[in-house]
């Protein structure tokens, strides 16, 4: 996943064609998949340029989510999106309840054991199929050069506090 600007969020990725009236296939990060499409106009990230593009129709096609994009009705227009991650504007995304948070606030953040130790900054997550995974990156402040996945879970994760930048995990340094 590219890294979009401070004001622009990544919800799901454009993985392939679909069909040849220039159908999209479409990859969604967002927790219940076709909430992708409720957010509005997208911003598609074509060769380092955010582009928008409106969604003109969408639909569950099987497991996954196919979209026509507005002007696109070919196959071979439907290519040159491919692999384009899918951004909106943070503001599009509604207010979230009280102790609730976005997963794009964890990114950076400084992650510590309950003993203090330093064990890097958190650089992305992934769902696993059992679970979401945090990906904490070493930083000059860590304990090692290591990279480390943490499960995000209540067992593992103590404390997020978005002010300090800082999340608590219940976790062996050594693991």
């Amino acid at each position: 996943m590219n890294k979009a600007p401070e004001n622009l969020t990544v919800i799901g990725k454009v993985t392939g064609v679909y069909g040849i009236k220039g159908w999209v296939k479409v990859f969604s990060h967002t927790e219940l998949k076709e909430s992708v499409f409720s957010y509005g106009d997208w911003l598609l990230n074509m060769n380092g340029q955010w582009t928008p593009v409106k969604v003109s129709n969408w639909r569950t096609q099987g497991k996954g989510l196919v979209a026509q994009l507005d002007g696109c009705n070919d196959r071979t227009l439907a290519q040159k999106y491919c692999q384009c991650d899918i951004a909106i504007p943070m503001d599009a995304l509604p207010e979230t309840a009280e102790g609730e948070i976005y997963y794009h606030q964890l990114k950076d953040l400084l992650v510590v054991t309950t003993d203090r130790v330093v064990l890097g900054q958190v650089d992305h997550l992934f769902n696993n199929g059992a679970n979401d995974v945090l990906v904490v990156k070493a930083t000059k402040d860590s304990i090692d050069g290591r990279e480390r996945l943490l499960p995000y879970s209540d067992d593992c994760v103590q404390n997020i506090d978005l002010e300090k930048g800082m999340i608590e995990v219940d976790w062996d340094p050594e693991f």
